[in-house]
């Protein structure tokens, strides 16, 4: 347990990892490539660790330099046999696209993961790689982790995939169809919720120079026989780990910084700054960041579908706006690390916040919080956006503090730094 010392914060500056979502693209993406890589600015956590570990067990080489970057030596979309389950925590991340990169080995290969994991729904993944040619099941056929791919066969062709509940289930295919015997074409019959995350896919694909050709975000065609070309590639700051500093100057009336965080990033996350600004605060796309300064804030509502993994951080920061802030069109939020939607309202009920959680969305009045004991649901991301209400609340304390290595080992650390 870890109680935050309320204080005050003038002219911050924090400096976040890697964006996690680039991450796990850019290791991926370096596996199938046709040599040598170097990846500068990864995030080392506890999700983009066992995607790394994963890849060496199908047989991708990694070396970590003394500067932190990692060298990954590709397979070229060929990888090898693994006889032991491959264990991936509660990443759905990992998960979802090392599902489908598992159909480029050899065998029979078993994925499997943490309770609840084993809760998180794939079947839509599978479904769409069955199409393709590919032999993936759910092992207890709940439609669920463990999940079994045999690999060896990729046909490719044409796939409907239902991206309601994760826009990973589309990215995942993308990812492994230049490998595919023949072009593959994908039609999303529902969705995509989070659509920006497509967008980052895609980009890191181009990057290594796999030509997509899509419609919108309905129908995606990738030529088989293209190969990811090895280059270097640095990932850029993570802009959901930004949301929490930016929520620390919207709280407190102070002024944040964010290195390296920049308004036309691909990561759709940032439009968290933009919320912050329609509720009050002063947003400024400066040289090397983006500054948010707090100021009286009033509730909005806002559609969060491209960016679910801020609801928690906006819900915390409109407890303290005048009016109700309403949260709509976040279903696939229950069926994360834990049941956001469940969780954000039992903590912010804690704290004396009238808030309303429905299958969809939320709804949050603001007011006075007070001090409580914030239970995390071993889930990163309800940790962290509850730090900052902390600076402003006299005794609040947060249990299992610790689950934020999840994505961001030193966020206490950085936290602590804003104090001035």
């Amino acid at each position: 347990m870890i109680e935050i010392r309320p204080g005050k914060i003038k002219e911050a500056v924090a400096a976040v990892p890697g964006s996690k979502s680039y991450t796990h693209r850019s290791l991926i993406a370096a596996a199938l490539s046709d040599g040598r890589c170097r990846i500068g600015n990864a995030l080392r956590s506890e999700d983009t660790d066992l995607t790394l570990d994963c890849l060496q067990q199908l047989g991708a080489r990694v070396e970590e330099q003394k500067d932190g970057r990692l060298d990954i030596t590709g397979c070229s979309g060929r990888f090898g046999s693994v006889d032991q389950p491959i264990f991936l925590g509660n990443s759905g991340t990992s998960m979802r696209l090392l599902t489908a990169v598992a159909a480029l080995g050899q065998g029979r290969i078993t994925l499997t993961g943490s309770m609840r994991m084993r809760q998180r729904p794939i079947q839509e993944l599978l479904d769409a790689m069955n199409q393709l040619g590919i032999d993936a099941r759910s092992v207890e056929g709940n439609g669920c982790p463990p999940v079994e791919v045999t690999g060896g066969a990729f046909p490719g062709g044409k796939t409907r995939v239902d991206c309601r509940v994760s826009s990973q289930y589309l990215s995942a295919l993308l990812l492994i169809a230049p490998f595919a015997q023949h072009p593959v074409k994908i039609e999303v019959s529902h969705g995509p919720v989070s659509r920006p995350y497509v967008d980052m896919t895609v980009d890191v694909m181009q990057q290594f120079g796999i030509q997509v050709v899509r419609s919108g975000y309905e129908r995606f065609q990738v030529a088989g026989g293209q190969h990811y070309r090895a280059r270097d590639i640095t990932v850029e700051p993570d802009c959901s780990q930004a949301g929490y500093f930016w929520a620390a100057a919207a709280i407190t009336g102070g002024s944040v910084k964010v290195l390296g965080t920049k308004s036309t990033s691909r990561q759709g996350d940032v439009r968290l700054a933009e919320c912050f600004g329609r509720m009050g605060c002063t947003v400024t796309d400066e040289a090397d960041g983006i500054r948010v300064r707090g100021g009286p804030l009033t509730a909005i509502a806002v559609d969060m579908a491209d960016m679910p993994d801020m609801v928690p951080t906006l819900a915390v920061v409109a407890a303290f706006a005048d009016g109700t802030t309403v949260i709509e069109n976040v279903a696939h939020l229950k069926a994360k690390e834990s049941d956001r939607l469940s969780a954000v309202a039992a903590e912010l009920t804690k704290m004396g916040v009238a808030v309303t959680a429905s299958d969809s969305g939320l709804t949050v009045r603001g007011g006075r919080p007070t001090a409580a004991e914030i239970d995390t649901y071993d889930d990163h991301r309800i940790a962290m956006s509850f730090a900052p209400a902390g600076l402003v609340v006299a005794g609040l304390r947060i249990n299992d503090e610790m689950c934020v290595a999840k994505s961001f080992p030193n966020f206490w650390e950085v936290f602590d730094s804003l104090y001035s």
